[in-house]
């Protein structure tokens, strides 16, 4: 919570203020993507690497075809948690969106959905750059709101 006497801080994505979006901003949001892009890589690959052990075990198509439908899910719930993560927040997240303990295995399992739509995200804005800057317009408003009112330093008021 800001303090009622002092405007918000600026914010800053990426060591830049978000009002200014100078060359070091672009470079580091570009960073981002490309690390984004190489986790989701990265992920594929591991995930790659545990469907193979388990057609290896030749335990069937049934158990393959299971295995790739769960991954897939996990995947997308993961994606979609995230993408409503980064565009309104986590105070957002209700239902079984917020579950964090008894769904850790989904979340876990799906962190290629994850990264990817972190990745997406990155490319428009700063992931969670929206909600910061809402925020912070509001407080700003308030602020402003405040300062107009004449509320002023408390101690200097005459008293009665």
């Amino acid at each position: 919570m800001i303090d009622d006497r002092t405007a918000p801080e600026p914010i800053r994505f990426f060591g830049t203020s978000w009002v200014e979006h100078g060359t070091d901003y672009w470079l580091r949001r570009v960073a981002v993507s490309l690390g984004a892009f190489a986790t989701v890589v990265a992920g594929g690959l591991v995930l790659q690497f545990a469907v193979g052990g388990v057609r290896m075990s030749k335990a069937g198509g049934l158990v393959n075809w299971l295995l790739l439908a769960a991954i897939a899910v996990c995947s997308v719930l993961a994606a979609l948690r995230t993408w409503k993560v980064l565009a309104e927040g986590r105070d957002s997240l209700d239902g079984w969106m917020a579950e964090d303990k008894s769904l850790g295995a989904v979340w876990l399992i799906g962190c290629v959905g994850s990264a990817a739509a972190y990745f997406f995200r990155s490319l428009t804005e700063a992931p969670g750059e929206g909600v910061r800057r809402a925020q912070w317009e509001r407080e700003t408003a308030r602020h402003e709101k405040r300062k107009a009112s004449g509320g002023g330093r408390p101690g200097k008021r005459k008293k009665r």
